[in-house]
């Protein structure tokens, strides 16, 4: 069985989920503490941990930004492919499961089959007496990184088998989930990274080039045709 990693945030989300929630409910210095995680100079667990304890929003003021957020038109013709293709999907983010929950379970979406077939792999938020509490249980202790969810280490346990794996993502974030896969597509951000670090990519803009790849490919070519990327 082949697999298909995608990141979330601006990935199957037009909008960064934890960007818009912070530029509407968070404090400052949640701007200053980005700059300090771009710069490298702390992880993104950190970095997230500090953030959102500046959040200052009801669960129904969070929840109604989340219900504005838009998602790819074309995520769900891709998962429809998948499945009649037997391609496994999992979500890896350094994201929150409250928010991806929110976000995907929407009825008009109609993904309730395609999430009970996936695995999604991120950071965990809940409301604590009113408050947002935060915890990371894919962190992994041996990454260097410092990463919130360690994305080389989950792809690495779900792809128990070696099997050829895409990965779809679009920030800094996946900077590091990039050497894990046998494919990868990039915009944004991590466009900028794989050229810069001359790393083999697919550039796209939406998932229905994603999508046309995959249809005019067969599946077990797709270790072999990273030499065809361009970087």
């Amino acid at each position: 069985m082949s697999i298909i990693f995608f990141d979330f945030d601006g990935t199957i989300t037009k909008r960064d989920t934890t960007d818009a929630v912070l530029e509407a409910f968070a404090m400052p210095p949640w701007q200053e503490i980005e700059e300090d995680w771009v710069a490298g100079r702390i992880g993104s667990r950190e970095c997230m941990t500090r953030q959102l304890a500046l959040v200052r929003a009801s669960r129904a003021d969070l929840n109604s930004l989340l219900d504005s957020l838009e998602i790819d038109e074309h995520f769900l013709s891709l998962l429809e492919y998948c499945e009649q293709h037997s391609v496994a999907v999992h979500i890896i983010s350094d994201g929150f499961d409250y928010f991806i929950s929110r976000i995907l379970n929407r009825k008009s979406l109609g993904l309730k089959r395609a999430l009970s077939q996936m695995t999604i792999s991120s950071s965990h938020l809940e409301f604590q007496n009113g408050r947002i509490v935060t915890s990371f249980p894919f962190y992994h202790e041996g990454c260097q990184h410092g990463c919130a969810t360690c994305k080389p280490a989950v792809m690495k346990s779900l792809n128990s088998h070696d099997e050829p794996t895409i990965f779809v993502g679009d920030g800094l974030s996946d900077r590091f989930a990039v050497g894990a896969a046998d494919v990868v597509f990039a915009k944004s951000k991590l466009l900028s990274f794989c050229r810069e670090e001359g790393i083999s990519c697919f550039e796209y803009e939406d998932m229905s080039e994603v999508l046309s790849w995959m249809e005019r490919r067969e599946l077990p070519e797709w270790s072999g045709v990273l030499a065809q990327a361009t970087a």
